[in-house]
């Protein structure tokens, strides 16, 4: 398992630094490597959003034994279910690995922003779809660029924290 957690490291080292070069003047490579691992992981949850959506709660209510879900909200839970792991993944391995906090440490602190992020997007989700009646996926797309500022700035600085964290 280590082996592959080595390789799979490596691989997305390699990949992300690949197409660093031309952004060097511009952007810190930790900045870079957070927008792609971040854009990844985000490219995810707006692709899968629709698909469960549509596909998997058909838009329907979502019901289980001691509350029912609206489509829109079950689906934002569901992504947030598949997407945690892998941002925590890409985030302590890849963006920002000289944190010298430990990993529960960094998983519950991650989980506390995820979960803030999920309640933000919740409220968010409610407000444009229930409220101003606009279409789920679109306003589901509204939410995640609303959000993505926040996220960063409380994984810099909160989450990942590094001893010597001068750059942004």
């Amino acid at each position: 398992m280590k082996q592959l957690h080595l390789w799979l490291k490596g691989k997305i080292f390699s990949v992300v630094d690949f197409f660093y070069p031309p952004f060097k003047k511009y952007i810190p490579q930790q900045t870079f490597r957070y927008a792609v691992c971040g854009g990844a992981n985000m490219c995810l949850s707006l692709a899968l959003y629709p698909l469960l959506y549509h596909f998997v709660f058909k838009k329907t209510l979502f019901s289980l034994p001691f509350i029912t879900f609206t489509p829109h909200v079950a689906s934002l839970f569901a992504v947030s279910l598949i997407t945690l792991p892998i941002g925590f993944y890409l985030s302590m391995f890849v963006v920002f690995p000289g944190s010298h906090l430990r990993r529960r440490v960094q998983f519950a602190r991650y989980f506390l922003i995820t979960i803030c992020n999920v309640f933000l997007n919740y409220i968010l989700l409610k407000l444009f779809v229930d409220v101003l009646h606009w279409y789920a996926t679109p306003s589901y797309y509204l939410t995640v660029a609303i959000v993505v500022t926040f996220t960063y700035l409380t994984q810099r600085h909160f989450t990942f924290r590094q001893q010597n964290s001068g750059q942004i």
